[in-house]
């Protein structure tokens, strides 16, 4: 997979982190990542996940292609946003079938308010963890609204991340997929919800 064949352009990596120190440098999931994640993630089109810190929106379409779910995108910078909306009508040339099924929202990931249809939330180290720990409310307190199997998907996830997922929250480790790299470079996937 490639930005090629997507009919895209998610090649930048934001040069300087925003000025809060709550939020961290953008840049996107390389396709080798996204390869290996999805030999061992299948997603259905009746999934609908949600993409925090999407940048210019790699792995939305990367994710609509693929397996046809519906994709948002959430991201706090103007710029980046734009350039997501840009690369959305260059994929939409292309496949004309992603009609309204990516979409891309400014704004806070924390202000983000979650759909009771949105059962998959990806995190690529985005931000800090009292951010982290927000969203994550958030996404259980729609749980609330609509009971419903939800997974999250780490990648580079800090430790206080998964110290707070595993100690004050319900959610379990459901995979661990390595890759090569430091000890960082992992996917973890964590379940809540019917199927436990």
């Amino acid at each position: 997979m490639n930005d090629k064949l997507l009919n895209i352009k998610t090649e930048t990596v934001q040069k300087s982190s925003y000025e809060s120190h709550h939020y961290n440098r953008y840049e996107p999931t390389p396709y080798e990542v996204l390869d290996r994640l999805f030999q061992f993630v299948e997603f259905e089109e009746t999934d609908n996940v949600v993409d925090f810190g999407c940048g210019s929106g790699r792995l939305n379409f990367y994710i609509h292609y693929r397996f046809q779910s519906t994709v948002t995108g959430v991201e706090m910078n103007e710029y980046l946003y734009g350039q997501a909306l840009e690369n959305r009508k260059h994929y939409r040339s292309k496949f004309a079938d992603a009609s309204e099924k990516v979409q891309f929202q400014n704004c806070l990931a924390q202000a983000y308010r979650i759909s009771t249809e949105e059962n998959v939330f990806y995190f690529f180290n985005p931000f800090s963890v009292r951010i982290f720990m927000a969203v994550v409310n958030n996404i259980l307190q729609s749980l609330e609204e609509t009971h419903r199997e939800i997974q999250l998907i780490l990648y580079y996830a800090p430790e206080d991340y998964i110290f707070f997922l595993e100690n004050q929250t319900a959610f379990h480790l459901e995979k661990e997929i390595i890759l090569p790299g430091n000890a960082y470079e992992k996917m973890l996937i964590y379940s809540f919800g019917d199927s436990e």
